[in-house]
């Protein structure tokens, strides 16, 4: 099992975790049902991957706000 992140907008891999570690640690406790259903996938082999923001898109979201409306900043 290993967790993958990504941006959510440019899809750039963000990293990647190959060992064991509890849900709890990564701070998935954390977040509202709602918000776990948007960031967090679970595939059938037992991978779990994390949309993420990373620091391009998030630097460009803050001077940008507008592009909020878009589903992905990269077009």
């Amino acid at each position: 099992m290993a967790i993958h992140y990504q941006c959510r907008h440019c899809k750039t891999k963000l990293g990647e975790i190959d060992q064991q570690v509890e849900s709890n640690a990564l701070g998935f406790d954390q977040l509202s049902s709602s918000e776990r259903t948007d960031m967090v996938t679970y595939a059938s082999n037992g991978d779990i991957h994390v949309e993420a923001i990373c620091e391009d898109c998030h630097e460009a979201l803050m001077r940008n706000p507008d592009l909020y409306e878009l589903d992905h900043v990269i077009q």
